[in-house]
């Protein structure tokens, strides 16, 4: 039950629900994330992408089944508290919320260094006031705008792929696989890799607004994954085969960088603003998401009351939209992107892995739980795996989140 007042509008089809979780996925994570994932993996970058993809999919069948049974705003935090107790829901949504806010703030300075990178800060804060209004103003708004994001995107990836292969640069012996980069190299990559596909929860978040939940959510989900992963596959390997394993994990703007060495330095300024477009894209779904877990939380009071309201005429929750904005904006005027695509992944990795656990209890026959056990294991595996830097300021972000949790359920009467 929601508050007289709170509930959302289901305005959205299976296709707008596709297109926000294209919008979530391909975006700047392709950009920025096949660097440091081929500098951890080496000559195993691709078992990492195919390593990331399966742990996603198994999320994603979870996350489907989870919210066709629970078609409500808030996505796992509302599956952990239903399938497995308050404490582990409230735990859920609040990796989520700060991991994402962390990647809000990834993908606004990301849009800041590729439209001018001596005022980056200044840019992605411009960003984020920018596109809070857009979300503000409905959800129709922001799925429109989406899909159009989503159509750039695809159309500079597809120019990148068509480039690198066509070129006399490509070699096809850039993708002989192996482990250069050792077995924990491949995994910590995969976990790196992982913060490219985690848009889809943004569908599940979006639950209390899509029409015919039950039905839509389950196939928006694996059509989203499935397509994001053709487009990752297609563009790691044209990379690859024009820089290699070496190359791409010392570029600093690897899509760029290849098709400058692929002999068409021209399309430079085209990725770069693809790049910059895609980032918009995902900050776009993030700040959806983020404010509708906020909601979520906000009417079961883990979080100020004030934020459960919903817009009379807009119908969107706006005062958790303008929270969130707020908040990322002062986060993209003072942090620095590398270290968020790390924390970011710990964060969305315990997310999932309670999702996990979730679709678990669902079903109690052995096939079943096949699905949701792998994931679970993917999760803590990758989400362990990943820079000590990431984990050690994950873990510590989460027991402020406990501890939190503690103290309210000591002054709440009972």
């Amino acid at each position: 039950m929601t508050p007289a007042g709170s509930e959302l509008r289901r305005t959205l089809g299976l296709g707008d629900a596709a297109v926000v979780g294209l919008g979530s996925m391909i975006g700047a994570g392709i950009f920025a994330a096949l660097a440091p994932a081929a500098g951890a993996a080496g000559s195993g970058l691709l078992l990492a992408l195919a390593g990331a993809a399966v742990v996603a999919y198994c999320n994603a069948l979870s996350s489907a089944r989870l919210a066709a049974r629970y078609p409500a705003s808030g996505g796992t935090y509302v599956y952990g508290r239903e399938r497995l107790g308050e404490f582990w829901g409230y735990l859920a949504g609040w990796s989520f919320i700060v991991g994402k806010t962390a990647s809000c703030a990834a993908m606004a300075l990301t849009v800041g260094a590729y439209v001018w990178p001596e005022q980056a800060h200044t840019v992605a804060v411009a960003a984020v006031v920018a596109l809070t209004a857009v979300n503000y103003g409905g959800i129709q708004k922001s799925a429109w705008l989406t899909r159009v994001i989503v159509a750039v995107v695809l159309a500079v990836l597809a120019s990148v792929v068509v480039v690198c292969l066509g070129s006399g640069r490509s070699d096809a012996g850039r993708l002989d696989i192996g482990l250069s980069g050792g077995a924990g190299g491949v995994l910590q990559a995969a976990g790196l890799l992982f913060f490219a596909f985690a848009g889809y929860a943004r569908i599940a978040t979006l639950g209390e607004e899509v029409r015919d939940p039950r039905r839509t959510i389950p196939r928006a989900i694996p059509l989203a994954l499935g397509l994001t992963l053709a487009v990752y596959g297609c563009v790691a390997v044209a990379v690859l085969s024009v820089l290699g394993p070496v190359g791409l994990g010392q570029a600093t703007a690897p899509l760029a960088d290849a098709v400058r060495t692929a002999g068409l330095p021209g399309l430079v300024p085209v990725v770069r603003a693809g790049a910059a477009v895609a980032a918009l894209g995902s900050l776009l779904a993030l700040i959806l998401g983020v404010s509708r877990t906020t909601l979520a939380m906000a009417r079961d009071r883990h979080l100020p009351q004030a934020l459960a309201a919903v817009h009379p005429r807009f119908q969107v929750p706006h005062r958790a939209e303008l929270a969130v904005g707020a908040v990322v904006a002062v986060l993209a005027a003072t942090v620095d992107v590398r270290g968020a695509i790390g924390f970011s992944s710990f964060g969305v990795l315990v997310y999932y892995a309670v999702a996990n656990a979730s679709a678990w209890t669902l079903d109690p026959s052995r096939l079943s739980r096949v699905v949701p056990a792998l994931g679970l294991i993917g999760c803590v595996v990758l989400a362990f795996s990943l820079p000590a830097v990431s984990v050690v300021v994950g873990v510590g972000v989460l027991a402020v989140g406990v501890v939190a949790y503690g103290v309210r359920g000591q002054q709440v009467p009972r």
